[in-house]
C-alpha cells in the first residue's frame, strides 16, 4: 500500500515542491517506508528519494532544488519487490520524453508482464518492482505512436489501454510527462483509490481566469492555464491543499492534463466496473477522507452499529462494563458500539506514536515486542472491569494476544474482543501485505478458537454483509457501490485469482515469515553498506545538472540513470 500525489500548476514561475511535500505528509499513513518527489522545470527534471519518513527524507537543501510547476510524489509501504533505497518512487524513464511513474497497488501477472518488457520491448528491467513495468509498459505503448504533436491526449490514451490491457490486479498511479503534462489512471475494478481535484489559478500580475472551478473534468478540457490540478490517493490531500474535490477516478478511467492545464478524460477499458477494496474504509484511509462518495468516518461509525448489534444478537445478556477502542483506527467504531451498547467509551490504551505501525513489520518476534513499546494501559480503566476491546482487525493475532494479556495485567476481570473487520482468512493480491493463509489466526479457526487462541472470554467478528452496508449505507444519493473486493474476507478475487494457484505459491514463499526474516538480514546488510537514510543524498536519481549541495556530502538532487532506450 503506498500514497500517491501529482500538482500541476498553471503558473510556470510557482514551483510544487512544498505542496507534494505537505500533501505526502498527510498521506503518511499510506507508508512510512520511503518517500521520493520528481518533479519538472523548463523540460529538467529533479529527484529526491530515499528510505525514511517525509519529514527525514527532505531537507531544505532537496526541497530548494525540487523547483518546477509539476511534479509527483509518493510514499512507500512496500509488498512487491524489496524495501530497498532503489525501488522507492518516483520511478523514471528517459525515452519517450522522460516519463516519472508513483503507483499504488499490486500487479498479479508480473512474471508475464517482466518477460514481455524484457524479452520483446528489449528494455532493462532493474528492480522487482511491478511500478517500474508499469513506467516501461506506458513507455513502450507511446512509442508505438507517431511522434506526438498537437493533440496529445488521443496518444495518452490508446498508451493507456495498451497498459490496462496487458496489467492485471489492483492499481492505481500517475504518470509525469516531460514537458507534456500529468497523467492519472485507476484499474479497470477500480480497487485502489485516486482522487482529482482542481482550485481556480492565479495568474501572473494577480488575474484570475475561471471565477470558479468547473464541476466536471469535461468542462476543463479548454483551460488555457486558468486552473491549477491534484491528483492524490485519497481526498485528504486534495483537501489539505486547499483545492477543490471533483470526483473520484473511475475504474479504467485515465485522466490526461496538458501542460497548458487542459483536462481531457477516457475510459479505457471496455468492461470497467467499481469494486473497490473495502479493507480501505476499516483500516488504510484516514478518517476525513471521501473515497467513491462514501464518507470514511461515517463507515466507521456504521461499522460500530453493525457491531453493537452483532453483540446484543449473540450476547443479550452480556455483562459489558466499558467499551475501550484500540488505537487509532478502531476509535470512531468503539464509540458508536459504546452508544448503542449503553455502556461508556474509554480510553483505556495510550500509544506512543513513534513507534512503527505493527502491521507492516516483518517477523512475528518483533511485531510481538513492539506491542508494549506501543501502548500502555491506563489502569483504572480494566481495573475490576468487565472489557469490550474493539479493533478494526484481528490479522494474525499476534498483537491481540498481547493486547489480552495487558488488559487482564491492569486488573480486567473479562476481557472480551470484537473486530470491525470480518476474519482475515485469505491473503490480499492488490497491493495489502497480508500474510499467508496459514499464519493467519481466523485461518481454519472459528470464533470460538481464535478466542481461546488471543487469550480472551469471547470474540465478535463483523460479518461481511454488515461490512458491506456499513459502506453503501455512507453512500451518496446515485451512487451506491454495488460490489466489493473482499478477497482478504471471502477468497474471491475479483481479477479471476482461485486459492491454490501457482501464484498464490509464488506468494507464499516471498510473504511467510522465514522468508520476511531472510529479506529483513539482506535489507540490513544493504543498510550497513550504504549508511543510514540521509547520508549521501540518498537514492540515485535524475543527473540534471552540476550544481552540489553544500550539505549531506556535497550532493542535493541529483538522481535518475536509470534510462531505457
Amino acid at each position: 500500500m503506498c500514497g500517491i500525489i501529482g500538482i500541476l500548476l498553471a503558473n510556470e514561475d510557482q514551483h510544487v515542491n512544498q505542496m507534494i511535500f505537505d500533501g505526502l505528509t498527510v498521506l503518511q499513513h499510506r507508508g512510512q517506508d520511503a518517500a521520493g518527489i520528481v518533479t519538472s522545470e523548463n523540460r529538467r527534471l529533479h529527484l529526491r528519494k530515499d528510505n525514511g519518513l517525509v519529514k527525514d527524507v527532505f531537507q531544505q537543501h532537496h526541497m530548494m532544488e525540487l523547483r518546477g510547476n509539476m511534479g509527483l510524489g509518493h510514499v512507500r509501504y512496500p509488498t512487491a519487490g524489496s524495501s530497498s533505497c532503489a525501488e522507492a518512487q518516483p520511478l523514471y524513464t528517459n525515452y519517450p520524453f522522460g516519463i516519472s511513474v508513483a503507483h499504488n497497488g499490486n500487479l498479479t501477472n508480473t512474471i508475464e508482464l517482466s518477460s514481455h518488457v524484457s524479452d520483446d520491448c528489449l528494455r532493462h528491467v532493474n528492480t522487482d518492482s511491478d511500478s517500474e513495468l508499469l513506467l516501461n509498459l506506458f513507455a513502450e505503448e507511446l512509442t508505438k505512436r507517431k511522434r506526438l504533436t498537437g493533440n496529445f491526449a488521443n496518444d495518452i490514451f490508446a498508451a493507456m489501454e495498451g497498459v490496462m490491457r496487458q496489467c492485471k490486479g489492483g492499481y492505481s498511479g500517475l504518470y509525469m510527462i516531460n514537458g507534456v503534462g500529468l497523467v492519472g489512471f485507476r484499474d479497470p475494478n477500480g480497487i485502489r483509490p485516486i482522487v482529482f481535484g482542481s482550485r481556480v489559478a492565479e495568474k501572473k500580475g494577480g488575474k484570475v481566469g475561471f471565477k470558479e472551478v468547473p464541476g466536471t473534468p469535461r468542462k476543463m478540457s479548454e483551460a488555457d492555464k486558468s486552473l491549477d490540478y491534484c491528483m492524490a490517493s485519497e481526498s485528504v490531500a486534495i483537501d489539505t491543499l486547499g483545492f477543490k474535490l471533483i470526483r473520484d477516478i473511475n475504474p479504467g478511467e485515465c485522466i490526461f492534463i496538458n501542460h497548458d492545464g487542459n483536462c481531457h478524460t477516457k475510459i479505457c477499458h471496455p468492461s470497467a466496473r467499481l469494486t473497490p477494496c473495502i479493507f480501505e474504509y476499516v483500516y488504510f484511509a484516514r478518517p476525513d477522507s471521501i473515497m467513491d462518495g462514501c464518507s470514511v468516518y461515517e463507515t466507521r461509525l456504521n461499522m460500530g452499529v453493525k457491531l453493537a448489534a452483532s453483540i446484543q444478537n449473540r450476547y443479550p445478556d452480556h455483562d459489558i462494563d466499558v467499551v475501550i477502542p484500540i488505537p487509532d483506527t478502531s476509535r470512531t467504531s468503539a464509540l458508536q458500539a459504546a452508544y448503542q451498547l449503553g455502556r461508556p467509551f474509554r480510553e483505556g490504551f495510550i500509544k506512543n506514536r513513534y513507534i512503527a505501525r505493527t502491521f507492516i513489520m516483518p517477523g512475528q518476534e518483533t511485531r510481538k515486542k513492539s506491542v508494549r513499546l506501543k501502548l500502555n494501559t491506563i489502569k483504572s480503566e480494566f481495573a475490576g472491569k468487565n472489557v469490550l476491546l474493539v479493533d478494526d482487525s484481528i490479522v494474525r493475532g499476534t498483537t491481540a494476544r498481547e493486547i489480552v494479556q495487558m488488559a487482564r495485567d491492569a486488573g480486567a476481570k473479562k476481557v472480551y474482543f470484537t473486530s470491525a473487520a470480518p476474519p482475515i482468512r485469505y491473503p490480499n493480491i492488490y497491493g495489502i501485505d497480508i500474510p499467508t493463509q496459514h499464519e493467519l489466526v481466523a485461518y481454519e479457526r472459528e470464533e470460538h478458537e481464535v478466542a481461546k487462541h488471543i487469550g480472551c472470554d469471547w470474540v465478535v467478528y463483523q460479518s461481511i454483509p454488515d461490512l458491506e452496508e456499513s459502506v453503501t449505507m455512507a453512500s451518496k444519493e446515485g451512487r451506491r457501490i454495488e460490489t466489493f473486493d473482499t478477497s482478504c474476507f471471502s477468497g474471491t478475487y475479483v481479477t479471476g485469482q482461485k486459492i491454490g494457484d501457482e501464484y498464490f505459491q509464488a506468494l507464499h514463499e516471498k510473504r511467510n515469515d522465514a522468508a520476511q526474516h531472510k529479506k529483513g538480514g539482506k535489507e540490513k546488510g544493504k543498510e550497513k553498506e550504504m549508511g543510514p537514510a540521509g547520508m549521501g543524498g540518498g537514492c540515485e536519481g535524475i543527473v540534471n545538472d552540476g550544481r552540489e549541495s553544500e550539505k549531506d556530502g556535497g550532493r542535493g538532487c541529483e538522481p535518475i540513470v536509470n534510462a531505457n532506450s
